[in-house]
Parts: structure tokens; sequence; C-alpha cells
């Protein structure tokens, strides 16, 4: 096998490839010598750049012409990290010019296929370095200099450097990376041998005003955390400073959302709701009965039943969570769904008997988007919450329990009032209007999921801790 040593540059396997290919030098007797990658030197001795090769034959004969696509990819694929790029592109090179001259339209064979996957790596790693490089400001005597580090999956620190060239002109900057680094005076572009981290700045004044205002930018009611971290993967995370502040909104989000949720239903008029003739009893029999046949709102045409509350008719305490689940809604049970299993777990761990409660959710009916053959959970409205407020009250008249816990922000909404956050009170016990103490906590669903980071051991130790306090204060 012949040996060819070339500058590592793509220019430089053009001249290497057009030699090798003048030659007659099949893909299988060549390997490919890149200077700036090899580790070992010694593999270079005695061989020669092909750029220093003997003149080629100018022939008609050894005239070669491929697509212009093919040099699109190729220069592409050039700044790909992988080793085999230069083989993969020879291989290729040398197909489109023995007898395969439409290769590149066969989507489905098996080079065409890895160099377009290559292609679109580069193209993903060229958007990363656009969207993710941070410029710190550092003092000289000449003034201020912008830099920043960034980590590429790719060599393409040269070819993404005309981008920040054109987007920053009027700025002296420099972006250092551990393979090629790329500096820009007005003037000119210059480019330098990698460095590591520690010789681009760590902070400057302006980060904590960039955090603060990622932070209100941050809407906690549209955030998906696999979404985001396709789009943001974790690599570039410990170089953005607005990085810091992921996990702890990732951490507030639920509460944020439903804090957010409580707010909007506190400013609903009441116009909008429509009420509902509630039997007056104590009689839960008979208000389970009725409920049955509220029309309160539409809730009722998309759920299988009516969930009522359930429980010790005389209990010390009674537990109001948000509106049944799926499983819920096709047992007419609350609280038997994951969400439902992981409290009767919290339960027995603070050491309370769920028989010896009544437990009820704010709203009777489930809520639910499709999806696919799913139904997923969606959040009940604020006329809707005002609609099965009557039967809720009606539940509480009738136990008259000596403490309600409040799980989650709808039920704090509904039995405390609006603009209360779980967050900075639960564990706590609030005056109600209906004379009797309320402890607040967290729904059991938000341990279900809890954002990447989160020790779920942890907040649910937090959660059996409030229903102790429960029990303590029911006593």
């Amino acid at each position: 096998m012949e040996p060819i040593g070339f500058d590592g540059t793509f220019d430089g396997w053009v001249v290497a490839a057009r030699g090798a290919l003048q030659r007659g030098k099949l893909p299988s007797d060549v390997v490919w010598l890149d200077r700036n990658q090899a580790s070992d030197t010694s593999l270079f001795s005695g061989v020669a750049e092909e750029a220093e090769a003997p003149p080629i034959d100018p022939s008609p004969v050894s005239v070669f012409r491929v697509p212009k696509r093919f040099l699109e990819l190729a220069r592409s694929v050039a700044c790909h990290r992988a080793p085999h790029r230069w083989p993969l592109l020879y291989r290729v090179l040398w197909r489109l010019t023995h007898g395969e001259a439409h290769l590149l339209e066969v989507g489905v064979d098996p080079d065409t296929h890895e160099l377009e996957g290559m292609e679109k790596a580069i193209g993903r790693d060229l958007h990363k370095m656009r969207a993710f490089v941070r410029f710190r400001e550092v003092k000289t005597d000449d003034g201020p200099w912008f830099v920043a580090w960034f980590e590429p999956q790719h060599f393409i620190v040269e070819r993404n450097a005309p981008f920040f060239r054109d987007r920053f002109a009027a700025l002296r900057w420099s972006i250092l990376t551990p393979d090629r680094c790329v500096h820009w005076d007005r003037a000119e572009l210059r480019f330098t041998e990698g460095v590591d981290r520690s010789q681009a700045p760590t902070e400057d004044a302006v980060e904590d005003l960039w955090r603060t205002y990622y932070g209100s930018i941050f809407n906690p009611a549209r955030v998906k955390v696999r979404a985001m971290t396709a789009e943001m993967p974790r690599h570039y995370w410990k170089n953005l400073p607005e990085a810091q502040e992921i996990q702890p909104l990732l951490a507030k989000a639920p509460t944020r959302v439903e804090a957010m949720y409580v707010a909007a239903a506190a400013k609903r008029p009441v116009e909008d709701f429509v009420p509902f003739e509630v039997p007056a009893t104590d009689d839960l029999s008979l208000l389970r009965d009725a409920a049955k046949t509220c029309r309160g709102c539409p809730l009722w045409k998309d759920a299988s039943c009516v969930v009522f509350g359930e429980g010790l008719r005389s209990a010390r305490v009674l537990v109001v969570g948000e509106q049944p689940g799926d499983q819920e809604d096709r047992a007419g049970r609350p609280f038997v769904g994951p969400a439902g299993q992981l409290f009767n777990r919290a339960l027995a761990a603070a050491g309370i008997d769920r028989a010896e409660l009544y437990v009820t959710n704010a709203v009777k009916h489930f809520k639910w988007t499709p999806q696919g053959k799913r139904r997923l959970h969606a959040k009940p409205s604020a006329r809707e919450v005002a609609a099965c407020r009557p039967w809720l009250e009606a539940e509480i008249c009738a136990v008259k329990p000596a403490l309600i816990v409040c799980l989650g922000a709808t039920a704090t909404g509904t039995i405390c009032g609006p603009d209360l956050k779980v967050t900075e009170l639960r564990g706590q016990a609030l005056d109600t209007p209906f004379g009797i103490p309320a402890l607040v906590t967290v729904h059991p669903s938000s341990l279900l999921r809890l954002p990447v980071g989160v020790d779920p051991e942890v907040e649910f130790k937090r959660f059996v801790e409030d229903l102790r306090k429960a029990k303590l204060e029911s006593i």
C-alpha cells in the first residue's frame, strides 16, 4: 500500500487525491497520512507530500470531472473529526470517476449515506458554535478585547470564522478552542494553534446581568427538558454563564406553573363561571350521586365518570388534590394511579393510615388531551375549578375535619386563596375561610417528574415530613 502524506487541509487533500487518481491508485491501495493529526511523526519518514510529487500528466486522459455537489460535500466533511473521512472521500471520488457518476443521488448507498451524515454533523456544530459562543471582556492598554472559549465537536473554527468577523466587525475579539484559535483585530482574521481552557477568562462584569436576563425570559409553562437538551446539549453547559441557572429554574418550574395558574384563575370574572346547584345535605352518599349529574363545566363530556372523594366520614384530616388522572377516571376513585401509589407509600412512611383520611380533588372530572392512544393530563381552567368548588365545600362541611392538607398549587389556591406559593409555604399551617387550618405541600405527581439533577429520595423524604406534620397538626 502506498502512504500519501498531506497537510491535513481540504485543499491539500484535493492535490493529493488528484495525484493518486492520475496514477490509478485504487482506494484499497492508499494510506492517507494527515500530518496535523498523526501522533507518530516517524510514519512520515520518506513520505513526500503529494504536492511535491512529479508533475501530473496534463493530457485529456488525466482530467477527471466530478459533480459540484461532491466538492461542497467534501469541503464540509473535511472538517469532521473522524480519521476515516479521508479514505471515505477518496473512495467516493474514485467511484464517481470510474463509472458511478450519479452515486451521490443514491441516498441508500452506504458511502453516500455516511458522507451526508457527516455533513449534517458539521452543520449542527457550526450552528452550536454560533449559538453558544460567549465573549468576555478583557481590559488591554489599547482598549477592550473580547475573548470566548468554545469546545467544538469538529474542526470548524476556520470555516465559521467569517460569520463571526461579519457579525462582530466593530469589535476586537478572539475565539479560543483546543484545536484552533481565531482572532479579529478589525482588519484581518488570524489563526493560531489551539490552547487549553486556562488561557480564557472565566467571567466578566456583565455575566450577572446575563444570568438575570436568562432567568427573566425562562418560561416554566413551556419548558421541555428533552427538547431543551437536544437544542442545547449538556456538553456546552459548562461554558455558558446562563447554564448555572438551568437546574434551579427547572427545579422551581412545576410550582411556578401552578402559581401562575392560580394567579390567572383569580383574575377570571365571576360571570364566567356556570353555577350548579349542590344538594343542601351532609350525606356524602347523596352528594356523590348528585355529582354524577353535574354539568357546571364541559369536563363531564370527555370524562368516563365523576370521581368524588372517598374515605372516613369523620376523618380528622381531609386531603385535597388537583383533579383525577387517567387511572382514577377509569376506576372512579381518587388517588389510585402512579401519584396515588406514591402518596400511599408516603403515608405509610409517615405512619398515617389512609383509611382514616378523607381524600378528594378540587376538580371531579379528568381533563385530558389525546396523544395517540394515550390520554395526557391537562391543567383545569379557572372556570372548571370554580364550577367544582361547591362540591368541595360540601365535602368539607360534611366531613368537618380538624385539618385540610392541600397537595399542590391548585388545591392551595382553592382552599386558601390565590397568589400563594407552595414552595414558600409548604409545611406551614394556614388560615382558611372555612375556619379550619390548612397545611400546604406539593402534589405527589410533582415527585414523578423531577428535573434532572434533583434527588428523588430527598424530595420524597421532604414530602413524608410534611405529612408527619399533618398528623401532628390534626391531633
